[in-house]
């Protein structure tokens, strides 16, 4: 039998371990909130609530009411249908207990908000300062979390155990809680927007798993948080009260980063940005350069799913070219 070099012999010894070393640095989950295999089946949002998940719905719904009265909600179809397909396939990859009614409003505040129940509104200026598909599914998963978890009316809870405040008094009118309303210019008190630190790290951690369990690239939701931190360094005030009430620190970047490291395997392939990403920004600016004049032209092209899965217009009878018909585009990283 011929022998090997000793020399290759080492090398293949090697190979072994170090193929694996990647995988073995990966800690086993703890408890059911690291379990990514386990999403869908873990029940995030424990904790004390005085609102059951029906009474928590009907009071997101009577708040998007309140935001869609005073908000310009976006009703383009191409612009409307591709965040809300965006965000549908988060939520189907979240521990969502809740149907989720998604859309888009018109204000170039840099902010995306998530009512109890499952009511949830991007803003424009979230869209535009996004620079791929992946860095705005990473901010709605984020608010997505914040839902799954409860936290509004966990936090309702707190505020009405310590008479801190009184919820249901804010919602029979008048004026006690008028100055509770005020969050991002609209009629929602704070208690549903504006959540403690602890409740925010909760979000980043449960938002950064449904982001990857999605199949998107999870540092995505890093890199978005470096490019708020820049666009408010460059622009102060850009950012809505609410995003600016925590700051996204070093420590909380470094949180995610280690949580990406720590629990989710790797994968070959994730989605980065796709085509439908640039074509729904292409339409958001023409949008703004119109002056946010939305076209109702009846005869204007409608919109139909071709059997890929891609948007086009129904008057190309099928006809779109071979690249917008392929699947969502899949970038890897090496």
């Amino acid at each position: 039998m011929k022998r090997l070099p000793w020399a290759l012999l080492f090398v293949l010894a090697l190979s072994g371990p170090l193929s694996g070393l990647t995988e073995a640095a990966k800690r086993e989950p703890k408890n059911p909130k690291e379990d990514v295999e386990a999403i869908g089946n873990r029940n995030v949002g424990k904790g004390a609530n005085f609102y059951s998940i029906e009474k928590e719905i009907a009071l997101g719904r009577q708040l998007a009411q309140e935001v869609e009265r005073q908000a310009k909600i976006v009703d383009d179809p191409v612009i409307a249908e591709y965040v809300n397909r965006v965000g549908q396939n988060l939520v189907r990859n979240s521990d969502a207990r809740v149907p989720f009614t998604i859309k888009v409003i018109d204000n170039e505040e840099v902010n995306a908000f998530a009512l109890p129940g499952g009511f949830f509104f991007v803003h424009t200026g979230l869209i535009r300062l996004a620079g791929s598909e992946a860095e705005l599914a990473g901010v709605m998963a984020h608010e997505i979390a914040h839902v799954t978890a409860r936290h509004g009316t966990r936090q309702a809870t707190r505020g009405q155990i310590t008479n801190l405040a009184s919820i249901p008094l804010i919602f029979l009118g008048g004026g006690i809680g008028v100055a509770a309303r005020q969050a991002a210019g609209l009629a929602v008190p704070l208690t549903f927007l504006k959540f403690s630190r602890n409740f925010e790290r909760e979000a980043d951690f449960l938002g950064v798993q449904y982001l990857y369990k999605a199949g998107y690239d999870p540092a995505a939701m890093v890199e978005f948080f470096e490019r708020i931190q820049a666009q408010e360094k460059n622009k102060p005030g850009s950012l809505a009260k609410i995003f600016r009430s925590h700051p996204l620190t070093e420590n909380r970047i470094a949180r995610v980063q280690k949580a990406i490291d720590e629990l989710l395997p790797d994968r070959p392939e994730y989605v980065v940005d796709t085509s439908e990403f640039a074509q729904m920004k292409t339409q958001l600016a023409q949008l703004h350069a119109a002056g946010g004049k939305q076209d109702n032209d009846p005869k204007r092209p409608t919109l139909r799913r071709n059997p890929s899965g891609s948007t086009v217009p129904a008057e190309d009878n099928g006809q779109a070219s071979e690249a917008e018909k392929d699947e969502r585009p899949r970038l890897t990283r090496h």
